[in-house]
């Protein structure tokens, strides 16, 4: 009895110290992991609210200190940052230490992103299909030189080319003029524009710099209305027509979002204020819990914004068949923070039957294109 009292007394104490140990779980302190989401983000604690620090990429590589409640501890910057563990590969010591030997060895080789967005495209030249984006300080293992392109190895396993003017590797061609990856940011330059910006001429959109931003994205999916339908999905489509349409008029056209990635509002803000933006169109589509209300509304933030909204909004109802809701002044943490005069349009209502039939047609978001277009066109001249 003895025996079994004390053994019970030693199970009861072990008890005790188990429920005093935080929930850490069985990542290995030093242990390498690989980023297996194509955009991640860092947090300054282990927590979905918490102030996003920094962003990962697919196939970064992340040592990791210790879990806690799902989330993994690493450094991110030079500080203490989380991250979701199941947006995480564990590597072998194998593999890592063949990895590092790698990258060791074609550091030299490396070409890293000076702008702040970047496209990649599928060959050297402007004229081929973008197949996705990266961001200033993402480093590529450079594979070859093509003129003014460099190809790069991605995460994935397959190659793509960036435009040499928009790295740390310029080229010296004189097609580019020896473009400085500054020049990029101060004159508002994309890789598909390696001209210096000429004065606005009548009846185009020639000589301005138009940010769209494509809202939500990634892991935010925005609403999501009748059938499942996401907003983010439906702002996409529509924004690709918008870019198509701006360009075709001359624009100079920034995308804040290339792909379902996840950009902060902030991330935003930073892209348009790092270019000679004239203006910054954040896209949208609405949602309500009653099924009844429907049609589509301009917001702005400042009464420098509100020239931009009416010419714009004014543009959209007369081109398209939905409820007119008016603009409307709102204080939104993406329009406040952008110095360009900047909107965000709602473009009709995901959640109501009649709106969502219209919006999903090629049809409807081509007018919206016209209608961004002409209002731009109006605001400006």
């Amino acid at each position: 009895m003895n025996f079994l009292r004390s053994f019970s007394i030693s199970i009861g104490f072990l008890l005790f110290l188990l429920l005093l140990i935080p929930n850490v779980g069985q990542a290995q302190e030093g242990r390498t992991y690989e980023v297996s989401s194509a955009v991640l983000n860092v947090r300054g604690e282990p927590s979905n609210n918490s102030e996003i620090i920094g962003l990962l990429s697919k196939g970064n590589n992340v040592m990791v200190f210790q879990e806690k409640y799902g989330w993994v501890q690493t450094y991110y910057g030079g500080q203490v940052g989380w991250i979701a563990k199941h947006h995480l590969i564990p590597l072998t010591n194998t593999h890592t230490a063949d990895r590092n030997v790698s990258e060791n060895q074609s550091s030299s080789n490396n070409v890293t992103v000076t702008a702040t967005s970047v496209n990649i495209r599928s060959g050297p030249s402007t004229s081929y299909s973008i197949i996705g984006s990266t961001y200033s300080g993402d480093t590529y293992p450079l594979v070859a030189t093509d003129g003014d392109w460099h190809q790069v190895s991605l995460a994935n396993g397959s190659r793509g080319w960036i435009a040499s003017w928009l790295t740390d590797k310029t080229t010296a061609s004189e097609e580019s003029n020896q473009i400085s990856p500054a020049d990029t940011v101060e004159n508002g330059l994309t890789d598909n524009d390696n001209t210096a910006i000429d004065s606005s001429t009548g009846g185009s959109l020639a000589g301005y710099n138009i940010v769209i931003d494509p809202g939500h994205g990634g892991n935010d999916p925005g609403a999501i209305g009748l059938g499942g339908v996401y907003e983010k999905d439906l702002v996409s489509s529509t924004s690709d027509i918008v870019v198509k349409q701006l360009r075709a008029a001359g624009a100079t056209v920034i995308v804040t979002r290339l792909g379902d990635h996840y950009i902060s509002l902030n991330q935003r803000a930073h892209i348009s204020n790092s270019y000679n933006t004239d203006a910054f169109i954040s896209l949208h589509y609405n949602a309500f819990p009653i099924i009844g209300v429907h049609g589509v509304n301009t917001y702005y933030s400042s009464q420098s914004d509100y020239q931009l909204a009416r010419n714009v909004h004014s543009s959209l109802v007369s081109n398209v068949n939905l409820n007119n809701r008016g603009i409307i002044q709102e204080n939104y943490k993406v329009l406040r923070s952008t110095n360009a005069p900047s909107i965000l349009m709602e473009l009709g209502f995901i959640t109501n039957p009649n709106d969502l039939s219209i919006i999903q047609t090629s049809d409807y978001q081509f007018k919206v294109a016209q209608s961004i277009t002409n209002g731009l066109i109006n605001y400006f001249n």
